[in-house]
């Protein structure tokens, strides 16, 4: 637990002192935005000095880490300097409950067809099932997102296009984040699977009597997920990234909305929290993950 404890210390550590740097890297200046180009030098000056701005990086990479610790965190550039965790704690649930739910819907894709393509593996089954996952993870998230809303909310008009006033407006987003998970799951399905299927404890439980769909699920299928939940551990990360463009496609108000408005007003603090908050998102699902291992294979749990 220890180990854990450091080395998500050290990544979010290091996630904040990279996006420091790259923001400072970025071509434009907070100080456009506010005033417009066509402001003074000293009227550009006494801005910057006000908020911060001219000290060096690392000094406002320390101003950042204070003002947070101590629940004063406000977005960087005046008049209206609003507290930044009241809007992440916002934003978070937004991006929680897509993830979630995008997860949900890659995994009731994945699974039936992964275990069907390896059961009947080498038939039309196979091929047909193998052939949406390659379709699934070649469709970009950017052009199917505004595909399904011109399909389903302009064209059918039996979903909404954008927004999160009701359980219908998850619907698109959902789908359109957990597409590409839900196609690279299937193939790792299908050959954990066929790993799992050539193993002696499936031949013993054929030899039984047992019926092909007990040894496929009950046998089979368990011992395929312990590579699944590494898996899905990790690409709780990409699901996070994904979410970032598929928020903002359909204006869904999560963290990746929020990243992209400060990005586009430069504000620095507002960015900075949101990718820890989302370090920290990471970090703490992969832990989970560390953990369902010994859920899903005891032996993990004795070695431990």
């Amino acid at each position: 637990m220890t180990r854990r404890l450091v080395s998500a210390v050290i990544a979010m550590v290091g996630a904040l002192l990279l996006v420091s740097l790259f923001l400072h890297l970025v071509p434009g200046d907070p100080v456009d935005v506010m005033l417009g180009e066509q402001a003074t030098q000293v009227d550009r000056a006494a801005l910057r000095q006000a908020v911060g701005l001219d000290l060096p990086w690392y000094a406002q990479l320390w101003t950042f880490t204070r003002d947070l610790a101590t629940g004063e965190l406000r977005t960087s550039l005046p008049p209206f300097q609003r507290k930044v965790l009241p809007a992440l704690g916002a934003a978070l649930p937004y991006t929680l409950l897509l993830t979630v739910s995008a997860m949900a819907v890659s995994l009731a894709l994945a699974l039936p067809l992964g275990v069907m393509a390896a059961a009947r593996r080498g038939t039309p089954v196979d091929a047909a099932a193998m052939g949406v996952s390659v379709a699934g993870v070649a469709l970009p998230r950017f052009w199917l997102g505004p595909v399904l809303i011109i399909l389903f909310a302009l064209k059918l008009d039996w979903l909404p296009v954008s927004g999160a006033e009701s359980w219908r407006h998850l619907v698109l987003p959902a789908f359109t984040l957990g597409t590409a998970l839900a196609a690279f799951l299937a193939r790792m399905t299908r050959a954990t699977m066929l790993e799992a299927l050539r193993e002696d404890y499936v031949t013993v439980a054929r030899a039984k009597g047992l019926s092909p769909r007990v040894v496929l699920w009950k046998h089979a299928f368990r011992n395929a997920l312990l590579p699944l939940v590494t898996v899905l551990g990790l690409e709780f990360g990409a699901l996070l990234g994904g979410a970032i463009v598929t928020e903002k496609v359909f204006a869904w108000p999560g963290m990746g909305t929020l990243l992209l408005t400060a990005i586009e007003k430069r504000d620095y603090n507002t960015v900075r929290a949101t990718v820890l908050l989302f370090t920290f998102c990471y970090v703490a699902v992969n832990t989970l993950t560390d953990l369902a291992y010994s859920w899903v294979d005891p032996r993990v749990r004795r070695r431990s």
